[in-house]
C-alpha cells in the first residue's frame, strides 16, 4: 500500500469540485456549513446584504432563523454540491453528511435529488451539557407600552414561565447517502471496494449502531471553529466505511477533523476549504498529527489563531448575553467566561480567561453592542445594548 497523501485546497469547492477526477473518491464525510449567520463569502463575519452575510448561501433571508425559505434555499444549495461529489466518488461509495435536525430533511432531498440514494440517519449523541436557548417572554411583556405595570404582571402570571420551542441540544444528525452501485454489492465491492460496512468497527465494544455516543469537543482559543466535531467520531464513521488505502474527500473541511482522522487510519484525504483561516488551521493540525503532536480537537497556538479566535470569542460572549437579556440578568466577566465555557489550558487545570473575556466586552462596549449595568451585588456587569438585544432576539424568532 502507498503511503497515503493529502491535499488542502483553499476555495469554495462549488468551483474546485469539478477540477477532481472522476469516480476517484472512496468516501466523503462532511458537515456543511448550516446556519452560520453574519458570515461573508469567506465565511468570516461580514456585513448585512452581502453575500452569505446572514446564512450557509446567499439569499438567505436576514434574520429569519426559522422561515422555510432558508430550508428551500438550502437544499437547492445542497443539490448542487451533491451533484458535484456523487460525479467524484466510486459506484456504491458512501457520503455521511452533517445536519442540523431540523434540516435533516433538506439535505437529504438535495443528495436524493442529485442522484443519492439515502441509506440511513445516524445521530451524533453527545452528554455534554449544550446551551439552552429556549426564551422567556418575561422581558417583551415588561417592554410592551401598551399595557399597565398590572396588565403585565398579570400576563407573567398568565404565561407561568413558558418559553420559545427550543429544547437542550443533545444531538446531530448524519445522513448517510450512496451513490448507487454497479451489479450486486459483491461485484461492485470487487471493482471498487465500496458499498459495504466494516460491521467490525465499534465505539464502544459491541455492534455499531445508528447512535454514536461521542463528548463533544470543549469550546477551546486554540481551535475556534463553531461546529468542530470530535476526532474520535470521524475516525469511527471513516473505519465504517473505508478501507485503508483509499480517499476520503471533505468539501467543507473547517479546521481539518477529517483530514486529521483519515491520516490517523491511514487513508488519504482531500479537503476543501473557503476560509483561508481555517486552512491554516487545518494544516497546522494535518502537520502536528504526522509528527505524532496533539491535534486531536485544536493543537494550535493561541499566537497563530488569534485573528480567527476574536469573532469566536465575541460570538460566545454575545450569546451568552443575549440569553442574560432574556432573563434580565446582568453579568461579570467571571460568569460569562464560566457560562461561554472559554478556559485556557495550564498543564492540567483549566483556568477561565477572565481578562480576555474584559478585552473582549470593552471591544464590543466601543462597537456599541453591549453596556454596563448593575449586578443585584452592586458590582458592575455587562448587558447587550437594545439595539443588539433586538436584532439577535429577531435572528431566533
Amino acid at each position: 500500500m502507498q503511503k497515503p497523501s493529502f491535499k488542502i485546497i483553499h476555495g469554495d469547492c462549488l468551483e474546485k469540485l469539478p477540477e477532481l477526477e472522476e469516480e476517484s473518491i472512496h468516501l466523503v464525510v462532511t458537515d456543511p456549513p448550516y446556519f452560520l449567520d453574519g458570515l461573508d463569502t469567506s465565511w468570516k463575519k461580514g456585513k448585512k446584504g452581502a453575500k452569505r452575510a446572514t446564512g450557509v448561501i446567499g439569499g438567505l433571508p436576514v434574520g429569519m432563523k426559522f422561515d422555510p425559505k432558508q430550508g428551500i434555499a438550502l437544499q437547492a444549495f445542497m443539490t448542487e454540491v451533491s451533484g458535484l461529489m456523487i460525479r467524484v466518488l466510486k459506484p456504491g461509495a458512501f457520503a455521511v453528511v452533517f445536519s442540523q435536525p431540523r434540516l435533516v430533511h433538506r439535505m437529504a432531498i438535495g443528495l436524493e435529488d442529485a442522484g443519492f440514494e439515502i441509506r440511513d440517519l445516524y445521530a451524533w449523541h453527545f452528554t455534554r451539557r449544550a446551551q439552552f436557548k429556549a426564551f422567556s417572554m418575561d422581558h417583551f411583556v415588561t417592554r410592551m407600552k401598551d399595557k399597565t405595570e398590572e396588565e403585565k404582571e398579570a400576563l407573567k402570571a398568565n404565561l407561568q414561565g413558558r418559553k420559545t420551542p427550543q429544547l437542550r441540544p443533545q444531538f446531530e444528525a448524519m445522513i448517510l447517502a450512496q451513490k448507487p452501485r454497479i451489479g450486486t454489492f459483491v461485484e461492485n465491492w470487487r471493482v471498487h471496494e465500496t458499498g459495504l460496512i466494516d460491521a467490525s468497527a465499534s465505539l464502544d465494544g459491541s455492534a455499531p449502531s445508528t447512535v454514536m455516543t461521542v463528548e463533544k469537543p470543549q469550546r477551546s482559543h486554540f481551535n475556534g471553529h463553531m461546529t468542530v466535531k470530535p476526532v474520535a467520531l470521524v475516525e469511527h464513521l471513516i473505519r465504517l466505511f473505508s478501507v485503508p488505502g483509499q480517499i476520503v474527500l471533505d468539501p467543507f473541511l473547517g479546521s481539518g477533523t477529517t483530514a486529521v482522522a483519515a491520516k490517523r487510519l491511514q487513508r488519504a484525504c482531500i479537503g476543501i476549504e473557503i476560509n483561508s483561516d481555517y486552512v491554516n488551521v487545518a494544516n497546522q493540525r494535518l502537520k502536528l498529527a504526522r509528527k505524532g503532536g496533539k491535534a486531536m480537537n485544536g493543537g494550535i497556538r493561541p499566537k497563530q489563531h488569534a485573528r480567527m479566535g476574536m469573532f469566536y470569542l465575541e460570538e460566545a460572549v454575545l450569546d451568552v448575553l443575549l440569553e442574560a437579556k432574556h432573563e434580565e440578568e446582568c453579568l461579570g466577566p467571571a460568569e460569562i467566561s464560566k457560562r461561554a465555557g472559554i478556559f485556557r489550558d495550564r498543564g492540567s487545570v483549566n483556568i477561565m480567561n477572565d481578562a480576555i473575556v474584559h478585552g473582549v466586552l470593552v471591544k464590543l462596549s466601543d462597537e456599541g453592542r453591549v453596556d454596563r449595568c448593575k449586578q443585584p451585588t452592586g458590582r458592575g456587569g455587562w448587558e447587550l445594548t437594545d439595539k443588539e438585544f433586538a436584532e439577535r432576539r429577531d435572528d431566533v424568532n
